[in-house]
């Protein structure tokens, strides 16, 4: 079965490059293009493909708030950002709007196509080293980490606390599973259920919010 793309980026060059290089893969198809954030998201709402490939800077809605839309809709399509830049102040506010991830737009051809199999599968795509440098950088927009802890924490387990606090490290499955003796499918679990308690879609969502209530915080310096 296919993953079904929706392309959103006000270019038609850049739009035609990627649906030649996805619909060279057999298992993506791409199932519409939107020019601007208002096309996203109503070929979003209505084709609803399971992963659109948002840029962030687009005419008379941006991918920021078309991501914002889309998700608040309870939309299970995966949005990845694109960007020309790897710090973009627009990623970290896609991130917090509910994207999965982000691309900058020279990426690799076959990087392109593992990034939407990752992302149409469920995990999230952002390197341990960049969720650091995102937060580092635009950690001066995080209210301060004395403020109350959402009644949803307190739901959490002591261990799930625990894998949490880690996750917002930047610590892959494989590291937690070692970090914790644990396996990987427990580590898995455990992360299942805190993003279930905790209402979020994904482990950058996670991150966000360890970091947004004090659970993590951004290094000196």
């Amino acid at each position: 079965m296919s993953i079904r793309v929706l392309l959103a980026d006000d270019q038609a060059l850049v739009r035609s490059g990627f649906r030649m290089i996805l619909e060279a893969r057999p298992d993506l198809e791409v199932v519409g293009e939107a020019e601007d954030g208002c096309q996203a998201v109503e070929l979003g709402q209505r084709l609803r493909p399971d992963v659109i490939l948002m840029d962030v800077r687009m005419p008379n809605m941006d991918g920021v708030e078309a991501t914002r839309r889309l998700v608040s809709e309870g939309s299970s399509t995966r949005i990845l950002i694109l960007t020309t830049y790897d710090l973009d102040e627009y990623v970290y506010q896609a991130i917090r709007a509910g994207a999965s991830g982000f691309l900058l737009k020279d990426v690799q051809p076959s990087h392109l196509a593992d990034a939407i199999r990752i992302i149409a599968a469920g995990e999230a795509l952002l390197a341990p080293s960049v969720t650091r440098r995102l937060l580092d950088r635009f950690a001066q927009t995080l209210p301060p980490g004395d403020q109350k802890p959402p009644p949803a924490l307190s739901s959490l387990t002591e261990r799930e606390v625990e894998v949490l606090t880690l996750l917002a490290r930047g610590l892959s499955n494989a590291e937690l599973a070692s970090r914790l003796f644990l396996s990987e499918a427990t580590v898995k679990s455990h992360i299942s259920n805190l993003l279930r308690k905790l209402g979020l879609r994904d482990r950058v969502q996670a991150v966000v919010l360890a970091y947004e209530t004090g659970l993590a915080r951004p290094r000196a310096g």
